[in-house]
């Protein structure tokens, strides 16, 4: 995980194993339209998991519910890992631990390989991902001839199958790679963003 800030604010940026595999499992099991729905699909798309004698409306809101915990990064931090055998964090979500079993091992390599992918892109920046976070902050306290306001900002970039950010939860924006990886792109989408929170 990156981190930037002061004592006044702080933005972070990661791609974190947590909601790749939920991103991974919402593909898997067909749920694009009914969870998460402002989210596009990923990309690479993983290949689909048979669950139709699962309870779809029951998977949804299962899923749901471990999203709500899971997308802010000071929830998801006390939420349980996604972990074999028996997968406990799904103990009271028993279509959601089903699709669990199924899909897990897919799952899980299909998000450690865009994670792999993510850090492989973020070692070949420079000189920091975040630089252009704060030179934008900088920037806008300069204007405004006055310290940040208090604020806290974590962007998650996913492989988000068109460019794009999206407010997932309060001070979250998931933010596709590709948007990411075109810096001036970022700067102007983020730009607006940083005038708002400064």
């Amino acid at each position: 995980m990156l981190v930037e800030g002061t004592m006044r604010w702080q933005v972070t940026e990661d791609a974190p194993m947590a909601l790749m595999l939920a991103l991974a499992f919402r593909s898997m099991a067909g749920l694009g339209s009914r969870c998460v729905g402002q989210l596009p699909a990923v990309a690479p798309a993983p290949d689909p998991v048979y669950v139709t004698d699962l309870d779809r409306e029951a998977l949804a809101l299962q899923f749901d519910g471990w999203w709500t915990g899971i997308a802010r990064r000071d929830t998801r931090l006390f939420m349980p890992e996604v972990r074999p055998p028996h997968f406990e964090v799904f103990d009271r979500a028993l279509e959601l631990q089903e699709l669990a079993y199924r899909a897990y091992d897919d799952a899980h390599r299909w998000a450690t390989d865009r994670i792999r992918e993510y850090e492989i892109a973020l070692a070949a920046r420079s000189p920091s991902r975040l630089a252009d976070v704060y030179e934008l902050i900088r920037e806008r306290q300069f204007e405004l001839r006055r310290q940040s306001s208090s604020f806290r900002l974590d962007l998650e970039v996913l492989p988000i199958c068109r460019p794009g950010a999206w407010v997932v939860a309060p001070d979250t924006i998931v933010v596709s790679e590709s948007l990411r990886d075109d810096r001036e792109a970022f700067r102007e989408w983020l730009r607006p963003l940083v005038h708002g929170l400064v």
